[in-house]
C-alpha cells in the first residue's frame, strides 16, 4: 500500500491503516533518510495505540519504553549510532523483539540480519509530500 501525506494530520488516517492492515504483527521497520518523518510518524502510530508517554527519538539512548493506557510497553529503537551487530544483542535486542509488545525500529538497515521473517518494512520518501509504503 503507498500513502500520500501532504501535512502531518495525514499520518493519523495512515497510522490507523498500518495497523489495521497488521493486526497481528508487533515489529515494525522504518526507512527513509534523515529527517523523513520517521520519529513522528511512530509518534502518531504509539498514540494510536494508547501510549501515554512522551514518544521522542531514542537516539542516545538506542531504545525508549512507552506505556500505554492499558499498562502495556511500547519499544521504539533507533540504531544510527549502532556500529555493529553485536551492539544490538549488548542492548538485549531479542529480548524485546520477541516479547510480544509493539516495536518500532528507526533506521533497522544497520541490522537488517537480526529482523524477524515477518517484520513489517514501512518506507518514508518524499520531499514536500511524503509517501509511506508497506
Amino acid at each position: 500500500m503507498i500513502l500520500n501525506i501532504t501535512n502531518e494530520s495525514g499520518l493519523l488516517p495512515a497510522a490507523e491503516k498500518l495497523l489495521a492492515a497488521y493486526p497481528e504483527r508487533r515489529v515494525f521497520a522504518f526507512y527513509g533518510k534523515m529527517g523523513a518523518g520517521k520519529t513522528t510518524f511512530i509518534r502518531i502510530i504509539a498514540s494510536v495505540l494508547g501510549a501515554t508517554d512522551v514518544v521522542q527519538s531514542p537516539s542516545f539512548a538506542i531504545i525508549n519504553e512507552y506505556r500505554t493506557s492499558a499498562g502495556d510497553s511500547i519499544f521504539h529503537f533507533d540504531f544510527f549510532r549502532i556500529r555493529k551487530t553485536e551492539e544490538a544483542f549488548d542492548i538485549g535486542y531479542e529480548d524485546y523483539i520477541y516479547s510480544g509488545a509493539y516495536c518500532f525500529l528507526e533506521w533497522p538497515e544497520l541490522v537488517e540480519e537480526l529482523l524477524p521473517a515477518d517484520v513489517v518494512r514501512v518506507k518514508i520518501s518524499g520531499e514536500d509530500q511524503r509517501q509511506i509504503e508497506f
